[in-house]
Parts: structure tokens; C-alpha cells; sequence
């Protein structure tokens, strides 16, 4: 973690979920380098923990929760803490998620099942949560990453774009409601990002195709304008750009953040 000599988010406190590893890891990272609390929300505790502790160890402030964004109870949990020790969440970072890869025709019910529940209903149980207490103070941010999924479906990639077009659509009404509040919304939408999670589709794509390890993502590179993969941190940077008063005249966007992948 770099520490800055700037602190944009001193005092502020940040819930950031699936923050225990890859880009949810990268974001709590950032903003704790910048001065706020971050509390990594896991359903891992360990790795939440282990995430929380490297951001101690760098200097910044940080607080490890377990939390399955399936679960509305254990969500409540963690606000409530989060409220009882500091009194206010400035900032909401929905970033858990998951991928299946495959064929439409192959799914099983369960399957989108477990998608939608999620990577969309976990949006929907944080926001609707964190919102009632940034009402109250009308004030916050709500900051969801979606995908280039969300913007151009892919195939074998058809069920997480559904996810991702809904979160979109729902990024945009939400920001028309809680507008009168001064509250802000907005989406970030990566693309390929080198974490444990594109290594694991790599290798499912690989099963899929009838193709080697590695080609997969080698083939998306090279349709990347710019050049390289994604890292976790170039998320981070457009996350925390989004929750500054830097970005205070925004709200309802989705900013791609693909490299030149995608461009509407």
C-alpha cells in the first residue's frame, strides 16, 4: 500500500465488501491511504483479517468484518457496528461478486440462482442498508463495480451480464432517488483485471473452448488498446476518485475502466 501525502478521505469511513483479496483488496487499500477507516467486509474472516492487518502494518487504519453479502442479517451486523463505534459510513463500495462462465443452454437453475443472488440481491441488501443511514445525514457515496459486461454481453458470459446490465440500470434509479439527499451513485466498470478470480476463468474458458491455459487470457490482452491487463489498482484509482469531492457533480454514471475495451 503507498501512502500519499494527500488524505482526500481523513476521518471517513469506508464499508468496501468482498474486500478480503483482488480488486475489493486494492480499493480498501487506496482509500485507508488516503485516511479513512477501512472496514474490509469478507465472508472470509481470515482473509479480511489478513487484509485489515496489511493495511495496519502500512500505516493506515482498518477493520475486518465477516460478511456473506447473501446475508441480510450479517449485513445489518456490520452497520450497525460500523454506526455504534463511528457514527456514520461516508462510503459504500459494492464490489463482491462472482463469475460462472458457460454456455446459456447448459446452466442449472441454481446457477443463476446463486448469480443473481450475489451479484445483484447483494448489491440491493448493502445499498438499501448503508442509504437509510446516509439519509439521515444526507450525505455519501454509493459505489458499485459492475463490468464491460454490464455494458456489451459476451458469450459464455450471458448470466453475469444480465447481473451487471441490472446493477447498472438499478445504479442509475437509485442515484435519482437519494439525489434530493446529497447522496451520489455510481458504477465503475472494469475489465480484464489480473486477479485469482480471471486465473480460475481462465482455466474453466480453457474447458470450455478446447483450448490451453493462458490462451484465453492472452487473447483478451491483445485485444486491449492499450496494451496490459487490467491491475486491481487501476479500479481502485476510478473508485476513489468517484467518493472524492472531485467527482461531486457525478452521479448516476458508469465509468468504463477497460483499457480502450470498451468505449460506450
Amino acid at each position: 500500500m503507498i501512502k500519499r501525502w494527500y488524505m482526500r478521505f481523513s476521518d471517513m469511513v469506508v464499508m468496501v465488501t468482498g474486500a478480503g483479496r483482488g480488486i475489493g483488496k486494492a480499493i480498501a487499500e487506496r482509500f485507508a491511504s488516503e485516511g479513512a477507516v477501512a472496514a474490509v467486509c469478507d465472508m472470509s474472516l481470515k482473509t479480511a483479517e489478513e487484509t485489515a492487518a496489511a493495511i495496519t502494518a502500512a500505516g493506515g487504519k482498518a477493520e475486518a468484518f465477516e460478511m456473506n453479502v447473501q446475508s441480510s442479517d450479517q449485513i445489518q451486523t456490520v452497520i450497525d457496528r460500523l454506526i455504534e463505534k463511528h457514527g456514520k459510513i461516508d462510503v459504500l463500495v459494492n464490489n463482491a461478486g462472482i463469475t460462472i462462465p458457460g454456455p446459456v443452454v447448459d446452466f442449472q437453475e441454481s446457477d443463476w440462482d446463486l448469480m443473481i443472488d450475489i451479484n445483484l440481491k447483494g448489491v440491493l441488501r448493502c445499498s438499501q442498508r448503508v442509504a437509510r443511514t446516509m439519509i439521515n445525514r444526507k450525505s455519501g457515496s454509493i459505489i458499485t463495480i459492475a463490468s464491460e459486461s454490464g455494458k456489451t454481453g459476451k458469450p459464455l458470459f450471458s448470466l453475469y451480464a444480465a447481473t451487471k446490465f441490472a446493477v447498472i440500470g438499478f445504479t442509475q434509479g437509485l442515484a435519482m432517488e437519494l439525489a434530493p439527499y446529497g447522496i451520489r451513485v455510481n458504477a465503475v466498470c472494469p475489465g480484464i483485471v489480473r486477479t485469482k478470480m480471471w486465473e480460475s476463468l481462465d482455466k474453466d474458458l480453457a474447458r470450455l473452448q478446447g483450448t490451453k491455459e493462458g490462451e484465453a487470457l492472452e487473447l483478451r490482452k491483445k485485444n486491449i488498446p492499450l496494451g496490459r491487463l487490467e491491475e486491481p489498482e487501476d479500479v481502485a484509482g476510478v473508485a476513489a476518485f468517484l467518493a472524492s469531492e472531485d467527482a461531486r457533480y457525478m452521479t448516476g454514471q458508469s465509468v468504463n475502466v477497460t483499457g480502450g475495451r470498451e468505449v460506450h
